[in-house]
């Protein structure tokens, strides 16, 4: 299957913080991968100013879904949460 669209989801995370919060995608990569419809691949990138990750889905349904799922909401958005200095920056491109 091909990405025909992506999640990204930056976060602004304290250096301190930055390796709980790969525990948290490392924890969820797997569950992610194996149970949410649509979904392709997923990657931690980690830059000076914040940390993102991004999705890569079969069609732009499955990643607007993704944000409502059981996966998202009760663990990696509760994972997260408490390591964020702002709010994240959510966006969902489409594969041209």
């Amino acid at each position: 299957m091909m990405i025909k669209a992506y999640l990204q989801i930056t976060m602004t995370i304290d250096e301190a913080n930055r390796q709980a919060a790969a525990d948290v995608y490392t924890r969820y990569k797997q569950p992610f991968l194996q149970t949410i419809a649509g979904a392709l691949s997923k990657d931690l990138l980690v830059r000076d100013d914040d940390v993102q990750v991004l999705h890569g889905f079969d069609s732009l349904a499955h990643a607007q879904a993704y944000l409502q799922s059981d996966l998202f909401a009760n663990h990696v958005f509760k994972g997260l949460q408490p390591l964020w200095t702002q709010d994240p920056e959510v966006k969902i491109y489409q594969v041209a």
